[in-house]
């Protein structure tokens, strides 16, 4: 049995807590959180113990593996913590807001010899794995992306220097699947604003990005996202190549060559394909089950903090 923590009793440690709840090789050992209440109602409905300090949960409790579901500004050295004691770690993006920071957490835990995975979910999405077997071998020429969703609730999140903003905190998971699927990038240039939403209280962060990028292939890309008030949310990913075209949207993975088109509709949950790989990761030592290590979660907050940064500057940033 695989005695968990978590760390973060908000939105998304809720979504992890009831799937290791679900999952018959895992034991909720404890949950910790700044404010007692709520690591409190955490434990109340899915078990474990409560604690408001993250040392004194390590230093009670035998824990093999940790989920750390904080904001990106408040993540301090939670995981070298863990990886000294052989801990292995979950950790929800993003992974931070200073990559040389982040740096050196994915030096310690490759030093460490932990098992790591990130919060990229959608990687585990069955259309997006089907996909990615379609791409293989093929050349992608343009890659088109746009991301529109309401404002969260978080009061950290309108503040720039404690989200990144929209791009950095919720948009990632799609820079994220534009990696994944099209490789790695070289060059970045965006345009950024506060546009519409100048009204919300405390408001630093934009509400409107279109980002330019070129792939390490040659390949172009483009993304655009935005919070402002909209009637619905909406979020797409298109790639191209000769003679197809092959688009994401919720769990729908459409396919479109000269002469068909094959639509595939995706099931399952994918948080709980991505906690239960990691359980299960943990449980066998088999890395290869986790489609989103630390590292490559490194990479793609590096690519979103380089877009403020060439919207900062009103210059490309190139790798």
């Amino acid at each position: 049995m695989i005695r968990i923590g978590v760390v973060g009793a908000g939105i998304i440690a809720a979504e992890h807590l009831k799937h290791i709840q679900r999952n018959e090789w895992a034991e909720l050992a404890a949950v910790c959180d700044v404010a007692p209440a709520a690591a409190e109602r955490a434990a109340r409905q899915y078990g474990g113990k409560a604690y408001d300090d993250f040392d004194e949960m390590l230093d009670r409790e035998k824990l093999d593996a940790l989920f750390i579901c904080v904001p990106p500004f408040a993540h301090g050295n939670m995981e070298e913590k863990a990886a000294e004691r052989g801990i292995h770690l979950l950790v929800e993006k993003p992974l931070g807001l200073r990559m040389d920071e982040v740096r050196r957490k994915a030096e310690a835990l490759e030093q460490s010899g932990v098992i790591t995975g990130s919060g990229y979910c959608l990687r585990y999405m069955e259309s997006v794995q089907r996909a990615k077997r379609y791409l293989e071998g093929k050349e992608i020429a343009m890659v088109r992306a746009y991301r529109f969703g309401g404002l969260p609730p978080n009061p950290w999140w309108v503040d720039h220097a404690k989200s990144g903003g929209q791009l950095v905190e919720q948009t990632t998971h799609n820079v994220d699947l534009m990696l994944y699927l099209a490789g790695d990038v070289r060059k970045i240039s965006a345009d950024m604003g506060l546009l519409l939403s100048r009204d919300v209280p405390g408001i630093t962060t934009p509400d409107a990005a279109s980002v330019n990028m070129v792939f390490a292939s040659g390949a172009l890309g483009h993304i655009d996202t935005g919070f402002f008030p909209q009637p619905d949310g909406r979020s797409s990913l298109e790639m191209m190549g000769r003679n197809f075209r092959l688009t994401l949207e919720g769990s729908h993975l459409t396919i479109t060559e000269p002469d068909q088109t094959w639509v595939f509709k995706g099931r399952g949950d994918f948080y709980q394909a991505q906690d239960d790989a990691f359980i299960q990761a943990v449980e066998t030592g088999d890395r290869s089950l986790i489609l989103a290590p630390y590292v490559e979660a490194l990479r793609t907050l590096e690519v979103t903090l380089a877009a403020n940064e060439s919207a900062k500057t009103g210059l490309p940033v190139i790798f």
